[in-house]
């Protein structure tokens, strides 16, 4: 993979992290995998707003609760065990914020 396609991916990573400061990921016990703020961050996402940094940290807290870890140093998995997260938080996209909105 080139190193282009690797830095133009971190603002997705960065945005994912602030789901963290700003809802979480649903806590404990829950049935839920994406909170209220990561589901309007992900569809605004997915509908072409504009990057900011809260969007961006919380698709990749995110991306961190369906078991991506951006702060190994080195990753063999890389970029594998990244698009393994974004295809898991896209089936609880699917399945969790689709519902929220047609209700």
């Amino acid at each position: 993979m080139k190193r282009s396609t690797i830095w133009a991916a971190w603002p997705v990573l960065v945005l994912a992290l602030s789901g963290c400061a700003a809802g979480g990921s649903g806590g404990s016990g829950s049935t839920t995998h994406l909170s209220a703020v990561q589901c309007r961050d992900l569809t605004e996402l997915r509908n072409h707003a504009p990057l900011d940094h809260q969007r961006n940290m919380s698709e990749l807290a995110a991306l961190r609760s369906a078991g991506y870890d951006p702060s190994r140093w080195y990753d063999p998995y890389y970029p594998d065990d990244l698009e393994a997260a974004q295809r898991q938080v896209d089936r609880w996209y699917q399945a969790e914020c689709q519902q929220a909105n047609v209700q």
